[in-house]
């Protein structure tokens, strides 16, 4: 986010809503008795792996790239992005038939590359650091004078990203809990926008891989703490909580639940075994914290979103085997 840009509001999300209508799926909502009976609460799970490029990124990027007047959409939209996001940025251009430049890390997952590259977008590769991809966007919106969408701390992408919890809290108003992944904050703070606004008496939950869990220290300080190098397999969820997501995950008192890689490849193994859903580890890590902290939604309606489904099948065998019979 610029010094300059507002901060999102629940205005916003209704806004986009309506701006991405009709070019965004309205994705489903699935339940499952095995699942409420194993983690003795009621959950419903809203499927963002259905949404198209087959991740919830796609809400915040069509935002972002429609909400550009037509004399600066001609120059295109630069991003950096360890897949799904670049994806997303890559298919809302070209549904609008614009460039697309995606700055992408090393050692980024070669399923999420394909995707990129499958809808239109130029690559442009760097080092796998948030420091590096940064300076990368940066020289390449300098040379092509594109607009920078920034994969969670853009206030469009917020905004597009807390569509899905409106999906769900409309269509849900009940819930007593929400449970979202949290990397950057993008999904989170988007959805802490519509539960103040909608169910103001649920209580939103961030799960968070602890090789990459800066926004669990950085709740625990009360300051953002960016001092690690991530070190998990959820790919998705590497990036650092920007400060405008963390502002708004604060002021609407989320709590911060940490699971290890195991937790999540076992959760990502129980859904597929009891939905048939194949979810990323990343967004598996939500019905990991669920079941990793069985007192706090025992007997609870719990909203949970699932935010992605873009796995290397090639890499399948070793993921789960990373799991072997642990249970989550």
């Amino acid at each position: 986010m610029t010094p300059t840009a507002p901060m999102p509001n629940f205005t916003d999300v209704l806004a986009a809503a309506a701006r991405i209508a009709g070019r965004a799926h309205a994705t489903p909502v699935i339940t499952s008795r095995a699942l409420d009976a194993h983690a003795g609460a009621g959950l419903l799970f809203k499927c963002e792996q259905l949404q198209r490029i087959g991740a919830f990124k796609f809400r915040g990027a069509c935002n972002a790239v429609m909400s550009l007047d037509d004399t600066t959409a001609t120059r295109g939209v630069v991003t950096h992005s360890s897949g799904n996001h670049g994806a997303a940025l890559a298919l809302a251009a070209q549904d609008r038939g614009i460039p697309c430049h995606v700055v992408v890390p090393d050692g980024a997952v070669r399923a999420k590359l394909a995707a990129i590259e499958h809808y239109g977008a130029i690559l442009h590769r760097c080092a796998a650091t948030i420091a590096a991809r940064e300076a990368m966007c940066a020289k390449v919106q300098a040379d092509t004078g594109a607009t920078t969408v920034h994969p969670y701390t853009d206030p469009r992408v917020i905004a597009g990203q807390g569509t899905a919890a409106l999906e769900l809290l409309t269509a849900h108003p009940d819930l007593e809990a929400l449970v979202v992944p949290v990397g950057g904050g993008g999904l989170a703070a988007g959805t802490a926008l519509a539960v103040r606004a909608l169910a103001p008496d649920c209580r939103l939950y961030l799960a968070e891989p602890s090789g990459a869990a800066d926004t669990a220290r950085s709740f625990a300080r009360g300051t953002l703490d960016h001092d690690m190098v991530p070190d998990t397999i959820c790919d998705g969820l590497r990036g650092t909580l920007g400060a405008i997501n963390f502002e708004i995950l604060r002021n609407a008192g989320a709590q911060v639940l940490t699971v290890d890689d195991t937790q999540a490849v076992a959760a990502m193994r129980l859904l597929w075994t009891r939905t048939k859903q194949l979810l990323e580890p990343s967004s598996a890590t939500v019905l990991a914290a669920v079941l990793a902290n069985p007192a706090l939604f025992a007997r609870r309606r719990v909203g949970i979103i699932l935010s992605g489904g873009n796995v290397d099948l090639d890499a399948l065998p070793a993921l789960f085997a990373l799991a072997g019979d642990a249970q989550p």
